[in-house]
Protein backbone atom coordinates (compact mmCIF):
# COMPACT_ATOMS: atom_id res chain seq x y z
CA UNK A 1 0.00 0.00 0.00
CA UNK A 2 1.21 3.26 -0.51
CA UNK A 3 1.97 5.36 2.22
CA UNK A 4 -0.14 8.42 1.31
CA UNK A 5 -3.66 8.44 -0.13
CA UNK A 6 -4.82 10.86 -2.56
CA UNK A 7 -8.80 11.60 -2.83
CA UNK A 8 -10.59 14.61 -4.73
CA UNK A 9 -10.39 13.91 -8.02
CA UNK A 10 -12.63 13.85 -11.12
CA UNK A 11 -14.26 15.57 -14.21
CA UNK A 12 -14.65 19.18 -14.22
CA UNK A 13 -15.77 21.88 -16.82
CA UNK A 14 -13.57 24.73 -17.52
CA UNK A 15 -13.69 27.04 -15.13
CA UNK A 16 -14.71 24.98 -12.80
CA UNK A 17 -12.83 24.21 -9.14
CA UNK A 18 -11.98 20.68 -7.55
CA UNK A 19 -10.38 20.00 -4.06
CA UNK A 20 -7.70 17.48 -3.44
CA UNK A 21 -6.85 16.00 -0.70
CA UNK A 22 -3.79 13.80 0.60
CA UNK A 23 -3.17 11.55 4.24
CA UNK A 24 -0.95 9.63 5.43
CA UNK A 25 -1.61 5.89 5.77
CA UNK A 26 1.10 5.62 7.85
CA UNK A 27 2.77 6.50 10.87
CA UNK A 28 5.15 9.51 9.40
CA UNK A 29 7.63 12.26 11.11
CA UNK A 30 9.77 14.07 10.28
CA UNK A 31 7.84 15.39 7.40
CA UNK A 32 9.93 18.84 5.84
CA UNK A 33 7.57 19.33 2.85
CA UNK A 34 4.66 17.97 1.55
CA UNK A 35 3.50 18.35 -1.92
CA UNK A 36 1.45 18.06 -4.95
CA UNK A 37 2.76 16.70 -8.41
CA UNK A 38 1.22 15.98 -11.85
CA UNK A 39 1.50 13.82 -14.62
CA UNK A 40 -0.24 14.60 -18.04
CA UNK A 41 -0.33 11.55 -20.92
CA UNK A 42 2.71 11.80 -22.85
CA UNK A 43 4.35 14.01 -20.28
CA UNK A 44 7.25 14.14 -17.77
CA UNK A 45 5.99 14.55 -14.25
CA UNK A 46 5.58 18.21 -12.97
CA UNK A 47 6.04 19.86 -9.72
CA UNK A 48 2.84 21.99 -9.14
CA UNK A 49 2.66 23.44 -5.37
CA UNK A 50 4.71 22.36 -1.64
CA UNK A 51 4.15 23.14 1.72
CA UNK A 52 6.79 23.32 3.80
CA UNK A 53 7.38 22.74 7.38
CA UNK A 54 8.02 26.27 8.42
CA UNK A 55 4.33 27.45 6.53
CA UNK A 56 6.06 28.79 3.19
CA UNK A 57 4.57 27.66 0.08
CA UNK A 58 5.73 27.53 -3.43
CA UNK A 59 3.69 27.09 -6.66
CA UNK A 60 4.41 26.56 -10.08
CA UNK A 61 4.16 29.58 -12.63
CA UNK A 62 0.81 27.62 -14.64
CA UNK A 63 -1.31 27.29 -11.24
CA UNK A 64 0.22 30.61 -9.36
CA UNK A 65 -2.86 32.43 -8.29
CA UNK A 66 -5.19 29.71 -9.27
CA UNK A 67 -4.24 27.09 -6.61
CA UNK A 68 -3.97 27.05 -3.39
CA UNK A 69 -2.07 24.06 -0.88
CA UNK A 70 -2.69 24.01 2.99
CA UNK A 71 -2.09 21.33 5.24
CA UNK A 72 -3.90 20.26 8.49
CA UNK A 73 -2.83 18.96 11.30
CA UNK A 74 -5.23 18.06 13.14
CA UNK A 75 -6.22 15.58 9.90
CA UNK A 76 -2.33 15.03 9.08
CA UNK A 77 -4.00 16.18 5.74
CA UNK A 78 -2.57 18.40 2.94
CA UNK A 79 -4.67 19.90 0.66
CA UNK A 80 -4.80 21.24 -3.04
CA UNK A 81 -7.70 23.51 -3.84
CA UNK A 82 -7.85 24.22 -7.86
CA UNK A 83 -9.67 27.05 -9.21
CA UNK A 84 -10.35 28.30 -13.08
CA UNK A 85 -9.27 24.83 -14.12
CA UNK A 86 -8.00 24.83 -17.26
CA UNK A 87 -8.16 21.61 -19.46
CA UNK A 88 -4.22 21.93 -19.86
CA UNK A 89 -4.66 21.01 -16.07
CA UNK A 90 -5.57 17.43 -16.78
CA UNK A 91 -3.35 14.86 -15.42
CA UNK A 92 -3.03 12.69 -12.50
CA UNK A 93 -2.17 14.32 -9.40
CA UNK A 94 1.04 13.21 -7.25
CA UNK A 95 1.05 13.91 -3.22
CA UNK A 96 5.22 13.63 -1.91
CA UNK A 97 6.20 14.25 1.74
CA UNK A 98 9.36 14.58 1.82
CA UNK A 99 10.49 13.16 5.21
CA UNK A 100 14.00 13.34 7.00
CA UNK A 101 14.58 9.53 8.60
CA UNK A 102 17.70 9.93 9.62
CA UNK A 103 20.40 12.72 9.51
CA UNK A 104 21.67 13.49 6.03
CA UNK A 105 18.91 11.55 4.70
CA UNK A 106 15.88 12.59 2.52
CA UNK A 107 13.18 10.12 1.67
CA UNK A 108 10.21 10.83 -1.37
CA UNK A 109 7.03 9.07 -0.41
CA UNK A 110 4.67 8.81 -2.70
CA UNK A 111 0.85 8.54 -3.25
CA UNK A 112 -0.86 6.27 -6.18
CA UNK A 113 -2.52 9.64 -7.43
CA UNK A 114 -5.75 11.03 -8.58
CA UNK A 115 -7.06 11.38 -11.89
CA UNK A 116 -8.23 14.98 -12.57
CA UNK A 117 -10.36 15.53 -15.87
CA UNK A 118 -11.07 19.18 -17.22
CA UNK A 119 -12.91 18.90 -20.14
CA UNK A 120 -16.36 20.49 -21.17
Amino acid sequence: QAPLVESGGGLVQPGGSLRLSCTASVSMSHVITRNWYRQAPGSEREFVASIHSSGTTNYADSVSGRFTISRDYAKNMVSLQMNNLKPEDTAVYYCMWQTIPSIGKKLDNWGQGTQVTVSS
